[in-house]
């Protein structure tokens, strides 16, 4: 205002009148009190309330003069005039703002601020189009028609800061209340220079650009525009939800989400990047149309686990609904929003226990004899797959949507559930008539139902009654791999409960699972994991099998390619590395078990070299299942070294025997040179499978390290192996100098002392009654009171053949009197 009191004194001196005596303001709102004097209202009326504050009556500031009373009129003519005036004086400043900024030799494009003082004057052009069009609304659409609008505009490019910032403090009051203005802001890339300013490192023209952006979005046209704009929606996304931006940009930015929101597109571009409440929202509230097509979007996403669970909490009903009852389009719609959603375990679980998913995706979709596409069956049987993967509890879920299902009788029946007879054989109809999308998805269904130990007994007795195990051993050989692989795992989950079945079935089938895991394409596949796993998964005592195998040459095939996986030649860099090794360990344990049957056999694990190899594989760590199988095919082999040792002429008997305490390691026999003291003949690892021998690669000592391992099953096959040196048939006797050389005495007696399991118990108690045979060591254990309240423990609890073993381990202590001795005393 003391500009406008300048400008006003070096006018006519008539203005004068236009002047508050008590502001020394031009007046906006003139009013006359009784002595004809004219006054700002506000100021007069603040002038007779202090009048009275004061405790006098109320003057004239003028004259003075007491006053009747406080009444004002306005002076109406006076405030036109003075409007008039105003009007005429902002336009001259507004014509020199606009000369400065878009006028011939004025500040013009200002992108390249040349010097001081013509930014200077770029600034303060800019604060009076401001200040001009805050006072007065109807300037705005002058400062449009004169093009100053879109110079502000050109000078948010401009190289300094300042321009910059006052430009898009300008252009929101020039925008603010006029969609004409805002149209035109619109057009050009205007919009485009205002969004790069969101991921400006300067925080000031981050809060202004939104500022602006929030404003513009209140205009429809504009709103559209702005979300069309690349990476908008995503760089105000991430400004609403961040936690270093101001308060005021985070409301901001959140404001002008909720404005861009009204349109489609941008719904789905906020969806595409993590903000999907506007699109749930669509679908919850939406009209049939819009449902049916934000469910569609909703299947076209890449969903975080988390907005899987959210959307299956908040939309799983309403889909379920829509599958139900909807027409066809809105049931593609819905199915492929569930493909999405299903595919987490606690989406799934959501979708199955508080949504009801699964009796109209089953009954009216993949089970329905309706005109029904097979897309839509395909998309049913990829979200079964889903909802199966997830490990839900498919035997408490029913099918039926009522809970009575009176099987015909009037009466309460058995729930239908997926694991129903009937409905098994359903899925296995489906997967034999239809195309392989759907069969494949289906085997998948089957294969996860039967990877559970609660569910896997329901499919092996429906597979049964249906006679479909030859067709799917058939799909072991499909044309798609996909079919192929879920074939396989299906079968491998199988073998443990219809083994015998799958083998007589197998047939010619094995050739093709051979060339499978024997092919080479660069790398470890998910099929040849699976079809090593099924073969080794089926009975090993089926010597039939073995044979067949054996014949096809699979054993010769699979020894080298172990022996590369042990060495890391075949890598594969990927997960199913471990899975093929663990399968073909199985496959050659197969072999081990067959030695009695067929000389050929043992003549192939020398040619093999298997001994050294499951000996080397001992020292797989990480992979439980390969140490497992090795341990218990050393045993196998190692049982055979009696029978293929060549025996000499009997070396002479040792002149005595060292003691054999637990903390030392016993006296060897003398023995002739190159004999197995163990065998009593010529043995070794390779040819004979003497686990005692120097060429064994250390195999004792790796089998002793196996006793500590956490797997129970690990440490009683290592001792079984181990066992193997002090059983009958071998001098029991220097077995055990074998075990103390390699210091697994006092492991096998620890692990008979904590008694993990009912069978490592058995195994050990027989162990160390062997150990205990000789005198030295019985001598120095009895003193060890844990091992004969252990041996007692296994002498009151064990099973018979266990309390046998334990009573002689007590009496090589001396616990229990040798009444045998005693009678054959007295009898003589």
């Amino acid at each position: 205002m003391a500009g406008e009191a300048v400008e006003m004194s070096e006018e006519e001196g008539a203005f004068e009148a236009f002047v508050c005596p008590l502001t020394k303001q031009v007046m906006r709102d003139p009013v006359t009190i009784e002595t004809g004097q004219t006054f700002e209202r506000e100021a007069i009326l603040k002038w007779f309330r202090e009048c009275r504050d004061n405790g006098r009556r109320p003057t004239c500031p003028l004259t003075q003069r007491e006053l009747r009373d406080t009444e004002v009129s306005p002076s109406v003519a006076l405030r036109s005039v003075i409007h008039e005036w105003r009007a005429r004086n902002e336009e001259k400043d507004l014509d020199r703002a606009c000369a400065s900024l878009v006028g011939d030799g004025g500040f013009g494009f200002a992108g390249h601020a040349g010097d001081e003082e013509e930014e200077e004057s770029a600034l303060r052009a800019l604060v009076h189009v401001s200040q001009i069009c805050q006072r007065s609304a109807a300037s705005k659409d002058l400062v449009r028609r004169r093009g100053v609008l879109r110079a502000v505009a050109e000078m948010l490019k401009s190289g300094s800061r300042r321009l910059r910032l006052k430009s898009l403090q300008v252009l929101r009051v020039l925008v603010e209340d006029n969609d004409d203005n805002k149209e035109e802001l619109g057009k050009g890339d205007t919009i485009r220079t205002i969004i790069k300013f969101l991921s400006n490192e300067h925080v000031q023209e981050r809060e202004l650009a939104v500022s602006l952006l929030h404003e513009l979005s209140g205009h429809e046209p504009t709103c559209e525009r702005i979300g069309a704009v690349y990476g908008a929606i995503l760089l105000l996304v991430g400004m609403g939800s961040s936690k270093s931006e101001s308060a005021v940009a985070v409301d901001k930015a959140e404001s002008t989400l909720r404005n861009l929101d009204r349109f489609d597109a941008n719904v789905k571009q906020m969806a595409d990047n993590g903000r999907l409440q506007p699109l749930l929202t669509r679908l919850l509230r939406g009209e049939p149309d819009t449902r049916v097509a934000m469910a569609d979007y909703l299947g076209e996403l890449a969903l975080a686990n988390d907005d899987k669970a959210a959307v299956a909490e908040q939309a799983g009903p309403l889909l379920v609904g829509m599958l139900r009852t909807g027409a066809t389009p809105a049931k593609e719609a819905t199915l492929k929003a569930l493909r999405e959603i299903s595919s987490s375990e606690a989406s799934a679980k959501l979708l199955l226990q508080r949504a009801g998913v699964l009796p109209p995706l089953v009954n009216d979709v993949l089970f329905s004899t309706g005109h029904l596409p097979m897309k839509l069956k395909e998309l049913a049987a990829t979200i079964l797959a889903n909802l199966v993967a997830s490990g839900a509890d498919f035997r408490s879920i029913p099918l039926d949507d009522d809970e009575d299902d009176d099987g015909g009788g009037g009466g309460r029946g058995r729930r239908r559930t997926l694991l129903s007879e009937d409905v098994v054989h359903s899925q296995l109809h489906l997967i034999s008539n239809t195309g392989p999308a759907i069969g494949c998805r289906l085997l998948s269904v089957l294969a996860g139902l039967t990877s559970s130990r609660a569910t896997v007994a329901d499919v092996v007795a429906a597979v049964k009654s249906s006679g479909a195990t030859i067709s799917l051993i058939q799909f072991i050989e499909a044309a798609h791999r996909d079919i192929r692989v879920e074939s396989l795992k299906l079968l491998r989950n199988l073998a443990p409960y219809m083994g015998a079945e799958l083998a007589d079935a197998l047939g010619g089938s094995l050739s093709s699972l051979l060339r499978v895991i024997s092919s080479d394409g660069g790398g470890v596949t998910e099929e040849q994991a699976a079809a090593v796993g099924l073969l080794g998964d089926l009975p090993e005592g089926d010597s039939s099998l073995t044979r067949q195998l054996f014949d096809l040459g699979a054993f010769r095939a699979l020894a080298p390619k172990l022996a590369e996986l042990r060495r890391g030649t075949i890598r594969g860099g990927n997960r199913y590395v471990t899975p093929l090794t663990e399968g073909v360990v199985k496959v050659m344990y197969r072999v081990t078990c067959a030695l009695e049957e067929d000389a050929e056999y043992v003549e192939f694990a020398r040619e093999a070299g298997l001994a050294p190899l499951f000996v080397e594989l001992l020292h797989t760590n990480g992979m439980d299942t390969v140490q497992l199988y090795s341990a218990m095919a050393l045993e196998k082999l190692s049982l055979q070294s009696s029978h293929l040792t060549a025996i000499p002429a009997p070396p002479s008997p040792p002149a005595g025997f060292g003691c054999t305490c637990l903390g030392r390691r016993p006296a060897a026999a003398a023995v002739p040179a190159g004999v197995c003291r163990v065998h009593g003949g010529f043995c070794s690892l390779r040819e004979t499978f003497c686990l005692a021998q120097a060429d064994g690669g250390k195999a004792v000592e790796r089998l002793v390290a196996c006793l500590d391992h956490l797997d129970g099953r690990v440490v009683e096959a290592a001792l079984a192996a181990l066992s193997t040196l002090v059983c009958d048939g071998v001098d029991a006797r220097e077995g055990v100098v074998v075990l103390g050389e390699a210091d697994g005495l006092r492991p096998v007696v620890d692990i008979m002392v904590e008694s993990r399991t009912e069978a490592l118990q058995r195994r050990a108690v027989w162990a160390v009654e062997r150990i205990l045979r000789v005198e030295e060591i019985a001598g120095e254990v009895a003193a060890d009171q844990t091992v004969a309240s252990a041996l007692v423990e296994a002498y009151r609890n064990g099973d018979p053949r266990t309390r046998q073993t334990a009573e002689r381990a007590l009496r090589h202590l001396d616990r229990i009197p040798n009444f045998s001795a005693a009678f054959q005393s007295k009898r003589s």
